[in-house]
């Protein structure tokens, strides 16, 4: 029970695709013995893709946490003023989310809770997916790397010869991330071959 006692905030954001994979991680931060409070994009609260509908990601976080996910900036926003949080986990954390970060855009739940979160000096992670990593989001990218509070799940590209700009953290190494994280640390390797080494 590694992380008993630690309150680890934890975001969905619209790779639809991940999301299965992502809640599979939440489920590991809740066998580690977090008390885990849920936050939904927009996109993940609004959107049908088939991958599945808002209702069901919503459940689905709700039961691995234990209570409903917070879904509204109003909601969100009491996390900086209340310091109520350990540890923030963007997870996963889509390119349109990185980019707001690196570039202080504050217009949604996630990105709000970033920013209160982040006003308190404590660790906020992220576990990235994005087709566009190494395009146009690598200069969003490598700000986020330089920036104080602001640790990775180690990622790598997930499938170079087909989407050569694509970048998927390895999500299995998200409790580990968040232990080094809420040590000040970098969990490391921080670029993986994640296409290869599963």
């Amino acid at each position: 029970m590694r992380l008993a006692g630690r309150r680890v905030g934890v975001c969905l954001t619209g790779s639809h695709c991940t999301l299965r994979e992502a809640l599979e991680a939440v489920e590991a931060l809740a066998a580690e013995g977090a008390e885990l409070v849920g936050i939904l994009s927009t996109s993940v609260s609004s959107t049908t893709t088939r991958f599945g509908e808002p209702e069901q990601w919503r459940q689905q976080l709700q039961k691995v946490t234990g209570r409903a996910p917070l879904t509204s900036i109003p909601e969100v926003e009491p996390i900086g003023p209340n310091r109520s949080l350990d540890v923030l986990v963007i997870i996963p954390c889509t390119g349109n989310t990185m980019a707001k970060l690196a570039n202080g855009i504050t217009d949604s739940p996630v990105t709000m809770a970033a920013k209160a979160h982040l006003r308190n000096g404590r660790p906020l992670v992220l576990a990235i997916s994005t087709n566009d990593g190494l395009g146009l989001n690598a200069g969003n990218l490598a700000k986020l790397l330089v920036t104080k509070n602001v640790y990775f799940v180690p990622f790598g590209q997930d499938n170079p010869e087909a989407k050569p700009n694509s970048l998927v953290a390895r999500l299995s190494l998200t409790v580990d991330a968040v232990l080094a994280a809420l040590e000040g640390k970098q969990l490391q390797p921080i670029l993986i071959e994640r296409w290869r080494d599963q």
